[in-house]
């Protein structure tokens, strides 16, 4: 059964900075893309950033310069730097593995304080 389990979430102010983590399990994870997509309350979900099997990363437009993805293959992890969080960066932050089936983890809250 593979599994995508987020934590580090949490309450930051503006910004501030979060580490996110997701450790997968039951699944080749150095043959999988990485990434992580967010959802604000009331908005649709948007992709924030990814990482290649190799060292490619790739970023939404929004998060481009405060946001690094960074990935552990022996650990089964990979992360999100997330830096000069602002007020409207708060949502659910999801952890997805892309091969050729496609997995999503449970998500994790990240609100920031006004």
């Amino acid at each position: 059964q593979v599994q995508l389990v987020e934590s580090g979430g949490g309450l930051v102010q503006p910004g501030g900075s979060l580490t996110l983590s997701c450790v997968a399990s039951g699944l080749a994870f150095s043959d999988h893309r990485m990434g992580w997509y967010r959802q604000a309350s009331g908005k649709e979900r948007e992709f924030v950033a990814g990482i290649g099997t190799g060292v490619d990363t790739y970023y939404g437009d929004s998060v481009k310069g405060r946001f690094t993805i960074s990935r552990d293959n022996d650990k089964n992890t990979v992360w999100l730097q997330m830096n000069s969080l602002k007020s409207d960066d708060p949502a659910v932050s999801y952890c997805t593995a892309a091969g050729a089936v496609d997995y999503w983890g449970q998500g994790t809250q990240v609100p920031v304080s006004s």
